[in-house]
């Protein structure tokens, strides 16, 4: 992921200007570009003006009468295609290339809809009871098939998800989207197709670099474009959307790891709520308890389990690592999900070499079950374990040799074994880097100086996050945000804040 101001459009929101704009937006680069773009409010103006029955609510259900209709209460934030369920597309107002999108749908019993990215590439959505036909993309997830009708068959290209990761009709569900635009010279010669770089449904990862020749059935543009608006089907039954967003496409994923919302007394049923109502995109679970009980809670909030921390023993006479180990990873199964380890041995010293023959043992067992379930395996370096630096970490991830394993750089541990010049360390690991775990701190000091609200200390992260994009990270960023003292509510609020002003800064410099 390497540019998003030249391929991320945004136009159409200045106070006073919307309602002047002609019905299809002309796309230009935004001035800033960090926002998400939100798409259900309070009405619909972020919609082309001809809506048809679309209608604000603020409550959607399956009527109790009629399962195959939906009901609604007054309120905002839930968008529907009204009482018949078949009415016009509706047509975002801008325009957008390369995205990341987040979608929340609902569907009764037996009907379907579809959404479009850039207007052009559709994601099915479905009752997948209604399945009748075997034609790849015709199901939930789905990337429905282009179409010819010259052609036999005339439909073909369709792409059928990797797994059903459906809910019944009457619940939320969600389309998380990483998708590139085909891209074209000033001639108008194509010089790449587009791309579902990976599409997660209801958490799972049902796409991954999935490549489209031409747009998919249904496009609204005769000749396939570098951008268009994000459409929604509504003439092919009831349908409901709700917390629909869009962002540049390198927006990194930020997490919470579980420590802090755990520590603060919070109820599992009440985590994914905050963690959705702050902005954050998940969550890294911390050791096994409740483990399926926050999967549950996160899925329904619409957002992703990234990870879960746990730790593995290299001494002989003690259990190299819990027997609920299996079944942990058998609950991340096809989530695209870390199994975040530490290290540890009396036997050996901290970083001793001679301790890693027995660790590549043990994590090319562990990394050999994940990856038969989707699952990566991240070493996690923590200081005064055996596997104490990042330098450990990277070297045991080397040595396994598997595809499913890399490493994680946790800024705390790093400072607490004396920290320095960040950038070499980087250079040599950044292709076994899975996942950054970030946090505010002072330079030196003990775990109450080296763990922060993010914002706070003398550290300055932001060169660290500087130096990670220019080498090409992208994957996510944890928030460490355990044993510090204030409101939780607050602390998570402030480190979004932070974290927004970062990547907004980021993307300033460095378009």
């Amino acid at each position: 992921m390497k540019t998003i101001g030249k391929t991320f459009y945004i136009v159409c929101f200045l106070v006073g200007i919307l309602p002047l704009l002609p019905t299809r937006c002309i796309a230009s680069e935004p001035k800033d570009s960090h926002a998400r773009v939100y798409l259900v409010g309070d009405d619909l103006s972020t919609w082309q003006s001809n809506t048809g029955d679309w209608q604000v609510a603020g409550e959607v259900f399956i009527r109790p009468d009629n399962e195959k209709k939906l009901a609604v209460k007054p309120g905002a934030g839930v968008i529907w295609n009204g009482q018949k369920g078949k009415t016009k597309r509706l047509i975002s107002r801008v325009e957008f290339g390369d995205v990341r999108a987040h979608i929340e749908f609902m569907i009764p019993n037996g009907s379907n809809s579809g959404v479009y990215l850039a207007g052009q590439y559709e994601l099915q959505i479905l009752d997948n009871k209604l399945i009748r036909s075997a034609y790849p993309g015709a199901d939930c997830g789905g990337i429905y098939q282009r179409w010819d009708p010259q052609r036999k068959p005339r439909g073909f290209e369709g792409h059928s998800p990797k797994i059903d990761a459906s809910f019944p009709p009457g619940e939320w569900q969600t389309f998380d989207v990483i998708f590139r635009t085909a891209k074209f010279d000033e001639n108008g010669k194509k010089l790449s197709n587009a791309r579902f770089v990976k599409v997660y449904h209801n958490g799972i990862l049902i796409h991954e670099n999935v490549e489209l020749f031409g747009p998919t059935r249904g496009t609204m543009f005769r000749k396939e474009q570098s951008a268009g608006p994000l459409l929604f089907q509504g003439d092919h039954g009831p349908v409901a959307f709700r917390n629909v967003w869009v962002a540049p496409v390198d927006e990194p994923d930020f997490f919470v790891f579980g420590y802090a919302l755990r520590d603060a007394g919070i109820a599992t049923k009440d985590q994914g709520k905050l963690l959705k109502e702050l902005g954050y995109d998940g969550m890294g679970h911390v050791g096994y308890e409740g483990l399926a009980e926050m999967v549950q809670e996160l899925d329904r909030n619409g957002l992703r389990m990234f990870s879960i921390y746990v730790r593995v023993q290299l001494d002989e006479g003690k259990p190299k690592y819990s027997p609920k180990l299996k079944e942990a990873i058998q609950i991340l199964s096809g989530r695209d999900a870390m199994l975040i380890i530490t290290i540890n041995s009396r036997k050996y010293k901290p970083s001793e070499t001679a301790g890693d023959d027995k660790a590549v043992e043990i994590v090319r067992e562990i990394a050999d079950i994940a990856a038969a379930n989707g699952v990566r395996v991240a070493l996690y370096s923590h200081y005064d374990f055996w596997m104490g630096r990042f330098e450990d970490s990277v070297r045991i991830a080397e040595k396994v040799d598997r595809k499913n394993v890399g490493a994680v750089f946790s800024l705390c541990h790093w400072l607490r074994e004396g920290g320095g010049d960040i950038r070499p360390l980087l250079e040599k690991s950044i292709d076994h880097l899975f996942a950054v775990v970030i946090h505010g701190a002072d330079h030196k000091g003990g775990r109450k100086e080296l763990i922060q609200l993010l914002g706070n200390g003398d550290y300055d992260v932001y060169p660290l996050l500087h130096i990670l994009k220019e080498l090409g990270y992208s994957g996510p960023f944890g928030l460490l945000h355990s044993r510090i003292e204030g409101d939780i509510r607050e602390g998570l609020t402030q480190a979004m804040k932070v974290w927004q002003d970062i990547t907004k800064r980021l993307r300033a410099e460095m378009n």
